[in-house]
C-alpha cells in the first residue's frame, strides 16, 4: 500500500462508520481454519515436548492455522530417539503438542495410522488387504476363485506402525481396527484432534473375504457363476457388464465399509473426517461426499496432469452439493525439484486451487527437525519445503497473510454455481479391460477421454459455474437446489432409476438437459431385461418436440422441462442460464460465492499482458467492491449498465494477480478503489547499489557496491555462490518528476523482495506482479531499501558437490522429482538477488 493510502485509509474508515457501512468493505476476520495448514512429518516419531513448542510457535508466527500431524520412517543416526507408533510416551508427546496448539491458536489433524495406507500391527491376516486370483482348474476344466492376503503393507511406516495393510472392503476388519486404534488413544480427551485424515487411496486389494456374499446381496446373481467373465472371456457386452456390476461392489463396499464407518468413529470423539477420495476405485463424488472435508491434491508442476483444475473440482463439486463448509487441498506436492520451488510458483498454485472451489490449503509440508540438527535439517523426500530451514521461510508469512485473506472470503457464505454436471461412471465401468478400476489424480483419462470431460472443459472454458453430481448425490428437492440446470452429457449406461429421478426433479420444477441424446441403455447383468424395460418404458413417456432453430428439443414435464440438443451453449442458454463473460479475456478465471445481499467472486489473471477495461458479470450488481488480497486494500470500484442490464465493472490486473469481487444488491458507501494510470515514459534507476547480506548461510559474503544488476553468484564470491538469504540492496535518487505518485516495477526478482521507501515499508512482493505503488516522492535524496531473498537450491548444490551426507533418511531416503536418488551437485548455480531492471512510472488517477 502507498504511503499517502495508508495515511488516509483510517480516515477514510472512519468515515464509513459514521455512515454504518465500513463492515461491507472490511475483511472478515481470519481464524485458524482460514488460515493456511501444513502436514508436519513426525520422522521417526523422534520428538520432544521443547522442539515441538518451538515448532508450533515458528508456525503460528509464520501464518499457519493448523498442522496434520503424520508419524513416517525416521532418520538414521537417530535410532535411539525414536519414539514407538502409539505408545504411551507417543500418546503424551502427541497430547503436549494438541495442548501447544491450542494454546497458540492452532488446529491440529492427525490420520488413525502411521504412514499411509491404514494398517499396522494391529491388522491380523485375515484383516490384511486381499487379492482377488481367478485361476482355471485343468482337471476339471472348472473356474475357481481364490481370495488370498495381498501381502501389501503399511507404506512409509513409522517405527512402531508397521504391519499389515488394512482391507477396506470388509466391515469386520474395519471396525476391528478401528476398535483398536480407540482403544490405544483412549486417553486423547473429545475434540482433541479436530479431524482424522485418510490419505489417497493406496491399497492394492482388488477382493474381499466378504466379496463374493456381498456381490450376491447387491447385484441380485452369483458372481461365482460368471467367472469367466470376470477374466475378460466371452461375449464382450457380458463381460464389460460383469466387470462393472464388479466395479460398482467394490464401490458400494468402501463407501460403506470403510469411509462412512470412518466419519461416524471420528464424531464419536468429538471430531471431523477428512478424506482424500482420489484414487479410489469408486464414485470419487460419493466417497469425498462422505467425510466432512473432501480433499483433493495439486500434485506435480502447474500445467502437468497432477494439477488439473477439472479433477479438483471433483472434492470441491461433492462438497458444494453435499452441503460441506470446506474444500481442502494437498498443495504443492512436488510442485517443483527440491529447493526450486518459489513463493510465486506456490501463489498460481493455490489461486488455481480457489478458482476450482478449494477453500482450506493443506501444504505438502513441514518436516518436523530438532534445532540441533546441521542444515538443512530433517527433511521429507516429496517437495515443497515450507519449513523454516528454506530460505523462502521469510516471506512466507506474507503469502499465508495472501491465503487467509482470500479463504475468509471463500469459507464464508455458500457456492454459487449454476449446473449439475452429471458423472455417467457406468460408461467407465462398462469396460472389457483390467479388473479394479481406479480413478487417479495424476492419470486423468478417466475423465478427459470420455463425453463428461468434453463437456466439463466447455463449461470451464466457457465461464459456466458448475459441479459435478453423481447418481447418488442428485438432489432429491428442487425448493432446496440452487442449481439453475442439470446437464447430461452424451451418456450410453444410466440406471433407469437415475433417469426416474431425473424426470422426477423435472416434474418437480427443474430444468433437465441432456446433450446429444437420451441414455441408451443400463448399466450391468442383474435382473437386465426388466431394467431396460423400465429405462424405455419411461424414454418413450417422454413426450419431445421438434428441433427449434437452435437444434434444441423440449418437452415439459410437470412444473420443469426436458431438453435435447447437440449444442452445450445453446442447450444452457435455452435453460436459462447465463455464463460470465469475463473468461473471454484469455487467462481470467473465477469462483463465485453467494452471499446475505450479493455474492463475492475471486478472480486470478494469468494471461499474457495487463488487463485495463470493462469486465461484466454474470449477476446483478448495484454497488461492487474491489479486495486486493495481496494488500489488503479495499475500495469501491467504477461500476456501469449494459443495455441488456449486465452489470460491468472496471478492473485493472497485471500478469499473475488476483482480487476479489464483492457485487451487493443495495448501494454501499465507502473509499472509491484507487485506479491509476500511467502518465509518462519509464525510467529506470541508474546509480550505485549498495549491497549488504543481512541473514543465511552458510556465512554471509561481504558486501559490495555496483552500478549495474546481476546476480551475486556472478561476481566471483565463492560465498556468494552457495550463499541462501537475504540481501539488502540500498540505492538514493532524485525524483524523475513531478507526478503524485510511481509504479515501482522491479524487474526480475530471484525470488521475494520487501520493499521499503524513505523509511516506510511499502509491502512484500512474493509473486507476479513485482510492482509497487510509492506515493509521492521526495524531490531528492529518496533511499529505496529492497532486502531480497533467493531459494536454497544454491546452499544444496554447494553440499551435494562437496558430498556433505545429509540425506540420512531411512525408508525412500531422498529422491528427485523423478523418484531417482537425489543430487544437485550437477544443478547449474540458480540466479540470485535482484536482476532489474528497477523502473520508476509515473502514475495519476484514473478519472471516475
Amino acid at each position: 500500500m502507498s504511503p499517502l493510502w495508508r495515511a488516509l485509509l483510517p480516515l477514510l474508515l472512519l468515515a464509513q462508520v459514521a455512515v454504518g457501512q465500513s463492515a461491507d468493505l472490511a475483511w472478515p476476520e481470519t481464524t485458524s481454519e482460514t488460515k493456511p495448514w501444513t502436514r508436519w512429518w513426525w520422522m521417526g516419531s523422534a520428538v520432544d515436548s521443547a522442539n515441538l513448542s518451538a515448532e508450533l510457535e515458528t508456525l503460528a508466527a509464520g501464518g499457519f492455522g493448523g498442522v496434520e500431524v503424520t508419524s513416517i520412517y525416521g532418520v538414521r543416526g537417530y535410532e535411539r530417539a525414536f519414539v514407538p507408533y502409539l505408545s504411551d510416551r507417543w500418546i503424551e508427546l502427541l497430547l503436549h503438542a494438541a495442548a501447544e496448539a491450542r494454546r497458540l491458536g492452532l488446529g491440529l489433524d492427525m490420520p488413525p495410522g502411521s504412514g499411509w495406507r491404514l494398517g499396522g500391527p494391529s491388522v491380523r491376516v485375515e484383516d490384511a488387504v486381499a487379492s482377488l486370483r481367478i485361476a482355471v482348474d485343468s482337471v476339471r476344466g472348472a473356474y475357481v476363485a481364490q481370495i488370498r492376503p495381498a501381502g501389501d503393507k503399511v507404506k512409509r511406516a513409522a517405527p512402531g506402525g508397521e504391519g499389515n495393510a488394512l482391507d477396506p472392503f470388509s466391515r469386520v476388519a474395519v471396525r476391528r481396527y478401528l476398535d483398536a486404534y480407540g482403544d490405544r488413544t483412549k486417553t486423547v480427551s473429545r475434540g482433541t484432534i479436530r479431524a482424522f485424515f485418510h490419505d489417497s487411496f493406496e491399497y492394492t486389494g482388488n477382493g474381499s473375504a466378504e466379496l463374493f456374499e456381498e456381490f450376491l446381496r447387491r447385484r441380485g446373481y452369483d458372481l461365482k457363476g460368471y467367472l469367466p467373465a470376470l477374466r475378460g472371456e466371452g461375449d464382450p457386452d457380458v463381460v464389460a457388464r460383469v466387470k462393472s456390476d464388479y466395479r460398482e461392489t467394490l464401490d458400494e463396499l468402501l463407501l460403506e465399509h470403510l469411509l462412512r464407518p470412518l466419519t461416524a468413529w471420528a464424531h464419536e470423539r468429538g471430531s471431523l473426517s477428512r478424506n482424500q477420495a482420489h484414487g479410489s476405485p469408486g464414485n470419487l463424488l460419493d466417497l469425498y461426499a462422505a467425510s466432512d472435508i473432501p480433499e483433493t491434491e495439486l500434485f506435480g508442476p502447474l500445467g502437468d496432469s497432477g494439477s488439473d483444475p477439472l479433477i479438483s473440482k471433483f472434492a470441491s463439486s461433492a462438497a458444494h452439493v453435499a452441503g460441506r463448509r470446506l474444500t481442502s487441498a494437498e498443495t504443492a506436492t512436488w510442485l517443483g525439484e527440491h529447493f526450486t520451488v518459489t513463493l510465486d510458483q506456490l501463489k498460481q498454485a493455490v489461486d488455481q486451487l480457489f478458482v476450482s472451489g478449494v477453500n482450506h490449503v493443506i501444504y505438502h509440508g513441514t518436516a518436523y527437525s530438532p534445532r540441533d540438527a546441521a542444515w538443512p535439517g530433517w527433511q521429507f523426500y516429496a517437495s515443497t519445503e515450507l519449513n523454516p530451514r528454506n530460505a523462502i521461510w521469510r516471506d512466507l508469512p506474507a503469502m499465508n497473510r495472501y491465503v487467509a485473506r482470500v479463504q475468509s472470503i471463500l469459507q464464508s457464505g455458500r457456492p454459487d454455481n449454476d449446473v449439475l454436471l452429471y458423472w455417467p461412471i457406468y460408461d467407465n465401468w462398462h469396460d472389457t479391460t483390467g479388473l479394479r478400476m481406479d480413478f487417479e489424480v495424476q492419470q486423468p483419462g478417466w475423465l478427459h477421454q470420455k463425453s463428461v470431460g468434453a463437456v466439463a472443459r466447455v463449461l470451464w472454458q466457457r465461464g459456466y459455474g458448475f459441479d459435478y453430481v453423481s447418481d447418488r448425490l442428485l438432489p432429491t428437492n428442487v425448493a432446496t437446489s440452487d442449481y439453475r440446470a442439470i446437464l447430461v452429457p452424451p451418456t450410453d449406461h444410466m440406471p433407469d432409476a437415475t433417469f426416474g429421478r431425473l424426470l422426477d426433479l423435472a416434474r418437480a420444477g427443474a430444468t433437465v438437459v441432456f446433450v446429444d441424446q437420451l441414455p441408451a441403455d443400463v448399466p450391468g447383468l442383474g435382473r437386465l431385461p426388466e431394467r431396460r424395460r423400465r429405462l424405455e418404458d419411461a424414454k418413450r413417456r417422454l413426450a419431445l418436440g421438434e428441433a427449434d432453430g437452435n437444434g434444441v428439443r423440449r418437452s415439459v414435464v410437470g412444473t420443469g422441462r426436458v431438453l435435447v440438443g447437440h449444442d452445450v451453449e445453446r442447450l444452457l442458454d435455452a435453460a436459462g442460464v447465463r455464463r460470465e463473460r469475463m473468461v473471454d479475456r484469455a487467462g481470467v478465471r473465477f469462483i463465485r460465492r453467494k452471499q446475505q445481499g450479493g455474492h463475492d467472486y475471486f478472480i486470478s489473471y494469468t494471461g499474457a499482458t495487463t488487463l485495463d477495461g470493462w469486465m461484466p458479470l454474470a449477476v446483478p450488481a448495484g454497488t461492487v467492491a474491489i479486495m486486493d488480497p495481496m494488500s489488503e486494500r479495499t475500495g469501491l470500484a467504477l461500476l456501469r449498465t449494459r443495455t441488456d442490464g449486465q452489470a460491468e465493472v472496471y478492473l485493472q490486473l497485471e500478469p499473475g494477480a488476483s482480487l476479489i469481487l464483492r457485487a451487493f444488491d443495495r448501494p454501499v458507501t465507502g473509499a472509491p478503489w484507487p485506479y491509476l494510470r500511467p502518465v509518462g515514459t519509464p525510467l529506470e534507476l541508474r546509480g550505485n547499489w549498495s549491497v549488504t547480506f543481512l541473514v543465511g548461510g552458510p556465512v554471509l559474503p561481504a558486501a559490495f557496491s555496483s552500478d549495474t544488476l546481476v546476480s551475486w553468484t556472478e561476481r566471483g564470491d565463492e560465498e556468494a555462490r552457495r550463499f541462501a538469504g537475504t540481501a539488502r540492496y540500498a540505492i538514493r535518487f532524485d525524483a524523475p518528476g513531478e507526478a503524485s505518485s510511481y509504479l515501482l516495477d522491479l524487474g526480475r526478482v530471484a525470488e521475494s523482495a520487501r520493499v521499503r521507501l524513505n523509511g516506510q515499508e511499502l509491502g512484500i512482493v512474493f509473486a507476479r506482479p513485482f510492482r509497487v505503488e510509492t506515493g509521492p516522492l521526495r524531490r531528492t535524496g529518496n533511499e529505496l531499501e529492497i532486502e531480497v531473498t533467493n531459494l536454497s537450491a544454491n546452499r544444496i548444490r554447494d553440499l551435494d558437490v562437496r558430498r556433505v551426507p545429509w540425506k540420512v533418511f531411512a525408508d525412500i531416503n531422498f529422491v528427485g522429482i523423478d523418484y531417482k536418488p537425489f543430487d544437485a551437485a550437477s544443478w547449474p548455480l540458480r540466479p540470485s538477488g535482484l536482476l532489474g531492471p528497477v523502473r520508476l512510472e509515473p502514475l495519476a488517477s484514473r478519472d471516475r
